[in-house]
């Protein structure tokens, strides 16, 4: 859910709190503000913090105010230490209150909240609330003025080119084919045919384990998301595989471009078929009660998907039937001119071939393609090319030849192959902030860029507009935030732990967890939203943020916005910069200062 929207839900919720009280008509006598229950009482009654010691409805083991004269600083210990021994007396004796004061029944109480908050969540989603998000949004991690960029890079596959779905099934079925022939594996996987929607980007996969699944930004598997073959694993057997944790250590997934001894990462999209069949081929010696090991299978796997490429297979497909495979090619000429327009400098570096990029850009752009470009780079072997200075750049000749001559300059018109950065930033002293480069591949095309040479970089995630589309839903917006509703009431009344208020409690934990697999399967059936696991970003996002400065859908997303431009990223609170829940800002207590600028949070 947008920040926007939650930010419209949090006034909505504080407007409402000075007029409706959550638990209006319910006698029950208060802890300190910002306790477990506000006063809640008629409207009108919410004296806490301002009667302080002197409420007759503070609890027993809170003292009276031995100093009348004390003024403010009293109405702070009481806003404080009566908080604190309250929940203590809480927890230990499971009673709040004096025995002169009324008892309460917790169940009907915390019924009451929950039954006002739904009410709350469900009335207050503001009309329209749910088609915020535009696809076409460009976000920031850092700050990026474009007015001070000055040249624009772009890799192809991915970037330049966008390919249509049919590509993957076309490179699963080859590479299939590859298994069962040359690696003579049963020809009953043959059978198995694409998944179009079965794996996600950013997945992990256990290379002795045979297990996919999703892990987060802090290392842990999210549980419901482990799949060996095409059959999810009961969470109980993923914690008897890792030692009774769901946590992978750090050095087995630590390997700075994605593989660690024991662990892949799936990082871009042409890994789709080959997750799906690392799955399929699992799945068929399971089923059938093959013994094989899951080492052998991946690099088998592995080698069959590279030989798709290698070969030239994809190459081939798409240029016999440019139209089918390659889309929105008018965007991308439209961006190259609009850059070059403005006095620009465009260079590309990819790792295809230039027959194949030759053709791609002259159906996208036209025969002139290479006009827009003061360099053009193929064959580069990223990631090598940017973080190895051996190989030197080669020229090739208009038929696509290697020339012999010794490289002093690079020159707009000419094809170079090979190469690597460090020759590259002396022939056209492009360094550091005024260059921006673009690319799908989070390691490969921009984790050195960005950490070793400082450069811009942009990160293309097509993702982007599916995942979007779900969160403009209403399903999406209700069910999100009813669940952020529902877990900050869990938070805050977790210290009512007599018999029946524990059975509510439980309750609500598990239509919580029913909760988080409807927003999952919103996006993903077996895994989710690429983005997030439940509430944690994915190890994805981690990398994500942490080597792009801007991302977007695709580069046509440029379109939008002025060469002048300054992308600010939302300032995103720490968690002790947004305390409160939605449940506490109906309370009408909660009086913090800023708050309504704070409300958006959770």
């Amino acid at each position: 859910m947008s920040r926007q929207r939650l930010g419209d839900l949090g006034r909505a919720l504080w407007q409402k709190s000075s007029s409706a009280p959550l638990c209006a008509g319910l006698k029950i006598p208060a802890f300190a503000c910002g306790g477990v229950a506000s006063s809640c009482g008629a409207p009108g009654e919410h004296k806490c913090c301002k009667q302080g010691a002197n409420s007759s409805r503070a609890p027993a083991n809170v003292a009276a105010n031995p100093n009348p004269h004390s003024g403010a600083a009293a109405g702070h210990r009481h806003h404080v230490v009566g908080k604190l021994r309250g929940e203590e007396a809480l927890a230990k004796s499971g009673r709040a209150f004096s025995s002169t004061a009324p008892q309460i029944d917790h169940k009907t109480y915390l019924w009451a909240r929950y039954n006002e908050m739904k009410r709350l969540v469900h009335d207050l989603i503001p009309p329209g609330v749910c088609n915020l998000l535009n696809p076409s949004t460009i976000y920031a991690n850092n700050e990026v003025n474009l007015d001070e960029v000055d040249i624009y890079g772009f890799d192809y596959d991915y970037t330049l080119a966008l390919y249509s779905n049919s590509l993957n099934e076309m490179i699963y079925n080859k590479a299939r084919q590859f298994l069962v022939e040359h690696y003579k594996y049963p020809q009953g996987i043959s059978k198995y045919n694409y998944i179009p929607n079965f794996a996600a980007r950013g997945l992990h996969y256990d290379i002795q384990k045979g297990l996919l699944m999703k892990i987060d930004a802090f290392h842990y598997i999210q549980m419901g998301t482990v799949y060996r073959g095409l059959k999810p694993v009961p969470d109980e057997e993923v914690m008897q595989l890792y030692r009774g944790s769901n946590h992978v250590p750090l050095h087995q997934v630590s390997g700075f471009y994605g593989k660690g001894p024991k662990m892949k990462q799936f990082m871009d999209v042409f890994s789709l078929p080959e997750m799906t069949l690392l799955a399929a081929a699992n799945d068929y010696f399971i089923s059938n009660d093959i013994e094989y090991d899951p080492v052998h299978l991946y690099k088998d796997v592995s080698d069959a998907i590279a030989m798709v490429h290698i070969k030239g297979y994809m190459y081939k497909w798409i240029m016999q039937d440019l139209e089918k495979y390659i889309l929105r090619g008018d965007e991308t000429y439209a961006v190259l001119h609009r850059l070059a327009s403005h006095g620009k400098k465009l260079f590309l570096i990819t790792n295809s071939p230039f027959s194949f990029v030759d053709k791609g850009m002259k159906y996208m752009v036209g025969k002139d393609w290479r006009d827009f470009f003061d360099v053009v780079i193929v064959q580069a072997d990223k990631p090598h090319f940017f973080n190895d200075c051996v190989k030197p750049f080669r020229r090739l000749d208009s038929n696509g030849d290697l020339q012999w001559d010794k490289i002093k300059s690079l020159d707009k018109g000419q094809i170079y192959k090979q190469g690597n950065l460090v020759d590259f930033l002396k022939l056209t002293g492009w360094r550091g902030s005024k260059v921006l480069y673009f690319g799908d591949h989070l390691y490969s095309d921009l984790a050195d860029l960005m950490l070793r040479h400082g450069w811009r970089t942009g990160a293309i995630v097509p993702e982007l507009e599916v995942e979007t589309k779900v969160v403009n839903t209403e399903q999406y917006a209700q069910s999100l935030t009813w669940l952020q509703a529902l877990t900050g009431l869990l938070e805050r009344m977790q210290m009512y732990r007599d018999a029946e208020s524990k059975k509510v409690l439980q309750d609500w934990l598990k239509e919580r967890e029913e909760l988080r697999a409807v927003t999952k399967n919103l996006f993903n059936p077996q895994f989710g939203s690429i983005f997030r696991t439940c509430h944690n970003p994915t190890y994805f996002s981690r990398r994500l943020c942490r080597f792009s400065d801007l991302y977007m859908a695709s580069i046509s997303c440029l379109l939008n916005y002025d060469l002048s431009y300054t992308f600010y990223p939302r300032r995103t609170p720490l968690q002790h910069e947004a305390p409160l829940w939605m449940d506490q800002l109906c309370t009408g207590c909660m009086k913090t200062p800023f708050l309504e600028e704070m409300a958006h949070i959770r």
